[in-house]
């Protein structure tokens, strides 16, 4: 193998190397006493040090450079930090260190793609324009598609708690006129729906936990809108600060936001099923009607190729 040969494999281990000198550099651990010290100055739960000394590899190395790699794509304002806080809160990510967490693996994984495409690139197009354009775009890749990722995340939560919001408010009027209270009613539901819609039941849980703590029922039901994302929850928090607020009946006001959400979801239902022929052409020109075609006309077809050859 030429000298010229080598260079692309010698550059490529050099970056792999350097890679992995700098995550052991960040995975070096403290001494027990340092580490018992950080307990007690800091408080922490003797369970959380635990969990922490017993994390190892990747995890442990990952959690310890998540702030200094989070620092290069922090938000520069704080419109825009709320914003990725909500849409995290969206996909189930309520930790306070998920926006640390989710930037740092975004930087992760375009620093990765990098490496692996500037490795494979050198590797297979040597230092060409080409092997530049596929390290541009496998970085760019890797750098949009946690978003892409969160977003789906987030898109998928919000219609499980929209198609089981129906089902928890109805059981949430059953409690309410029973003579439970609304924090009652609430933790009634999440017990009973918590197989069958853990989505709605660890938001109405988390609402449940802020309450006992003595926070504020318009603040505890206004961050339950925002956390959803769910317009419908939305419009049920509204109604319930309202009904707080004014003193009204809370069973009335759910008994008729149940009702509209009711109405809501059979006309989704009528929707979709008006918008099912109209789903139904393509299947039906592309493999219905083709096979339709050859069995009602391959047989005269033959006959009239027959006729053609023997006359």
């Amino acid at each position: 193998m030429t000298t010229p040969a080598l260079i692309p494999i010698i550059v490529f281990v050099a970056v792999v190397v350097g890679v992995w000198a700098i995550f052991s550099a960040l995975s070096k651990k403290d001494s027990r006493v340092s580490e018992r010290l950080d307990e007690l100055k800091g408080g922490k739960k003797r369970s959380d040090v635990d969990n922490t000394l017993n994390e190892t590899g990747v995890s442990s190395v990952f959690r310890k450079a998540a702030p200094t790699l989070s620092k290069a794509l922090k938000p520069k304002t704080d419109l825009e930090e709320n914003a990725l806080k909500i849409k995290l809160a969206n996909a189930g990510f309520t930790s306070p260190n998920a926006s640390t967490i989710f930037l740092a693996v975004k930087l992760a994984v375009a620093i990765s793609a990098l490496v692996i495409a500037g490795g494979v690139g050198v590797v297979l197009q040597g230092f060409t324009k080409d092997a530049l354009y596929t390290v541009v775009i496998a970085t760019g890749a890797g750098m949009f598609l946690p978003g892409v990722v969160l977003t789906l995340m987030a898109y998928s939560r919000m219609q499980k708690i929209f198609l089981s919001l129906p089902d928890a408010l109805d059981l949430l009027v059953v409690c309410v006129e029973a003579g439970l209270g609304l924090d009652a009613a609430m933790r009634r539901v999440t017990e009973e729906l918590e197989d069958s819609a853990p989505e709605i039941c660890k938001e109405l849980g988390q609402c449940n936990t802020e309450l006992q703590l003595g926070r504020n029922r318009r603040e505890v039901l206004h961050d339950f809108g925002v956390r959803t994302g769910v317009d419908d929850v939305k419009a049920l928090a509204a109604i319930l600060i309202q009904a707080d607020k004014f003193g009204s009946s809370v069973a009335q006001a759910l008994r008729v936001q149940s009702d509209s959400m009711r109405i809501k979801r059979s006309q989704l239902a009528e929707e979709k099923a008006a918008a099912t022929a109209v789903k139904m052409i393509f299947p039906l020109v592309l493999f219905i009607f083709p096979g339709i075609f050859v069995v009602l006309v391959g047989p005269a077809a033959i006959m009239m190729i027959r006729q053609l050859l023997t006359t």
